[in-house]
């Protein structure tokens, strides 16, 4: 039998054995599983990039709560820390003016009938001291100490002997067991004015307390 082939060989198609037809279909498949087996990666990727995502979103709304907490705790040390020394100056005042109400009371009890209380006044002044060093008490060094002076300024009529009542007040106070250990010294100056017409004596009596009063 002859064969004519008028298309020199391009149009007759090839013998096919059952082993070329198996190779050709695997050949088409193989790149179809390749492509399945990505494309689950990539939904795969995909799944865990959203969940990573959303953890994310979660971890920094959960910063963020936290970063409200950190900023409202700053907060209230801030306020305690104003609190406090609320508290401190408060406690000082009230330790102080507990300190000198003895004091005051010791000083109007003991004020003599013929003079009058005109005025009162509390001051602090400092002195330089050599004291010895908390760490090294061999060792010597310069401090400022508090002295507190109380002014006390009171009137009387000349003719009623007011001097002798004010020195007598002077030596009460100096001799007196609540006050006199208290005491660095005490003294008077005396000054004559004139108040709506009339003599006036006015004396202002001078107590110098010791370190730590």
């Amino acid at each position: 039998m002859f064969t004519i082939d008028l298309l020199k060989g391009q149009g007759v198609p090839l013998k096919s054995s059952p082993g070329g037809i198996a190779i050709i279909a695997i050949s088409a498949v193989v790149p179809i599983i390749i492509a399945i087996i990505m494309f689950g990666f990539y939904m795969d990727d995909e799944a865990h990039a959203s969940i990573t995502e959303q953890e994310i979103v979660r971890c920094q709304s959960e910063i963020e709560k936290l970063s409200g907490a950190v900023e409202s705790y700053k907060s209230l040390e801030k306020e305690k820390i104003l609190y406090d020394a609320c508290l401190s100056e408060v406690k000082s005042s009230i330790s102080k003016y507990i300190q000198w109400s003895p004091v005051l009371v010791t000083m109007v009890e003991n004020l003599p009938n013929s003079v009058m209380l005109t005025g009162l006044e509390v001051r602090q002044n400092s002195v330089r001291k050599k004291v010895p060093k908390p760490d090294n008490p061999q060792e010597m060094v310069e401090k400022s100490i508090p002295i507190r002076v109380l002014l006390m300024s009171v009137s009387g009529n000349p003719k009623s002997n007011s001097g002798k009542a004010v020195m007598d007040f002077q030596d009460s106070l100096r001799s007196s067991a609540f006050l006199g250990p208290k005491l660095e010294s005490i003294a008077y100056s005396q000054e004559s004015e004139k108040l709506k017409g009339q003599d006036v004596a006015s004396y202002e009596i001078k107590c110098v307390f010791k370190e730590g009063m």
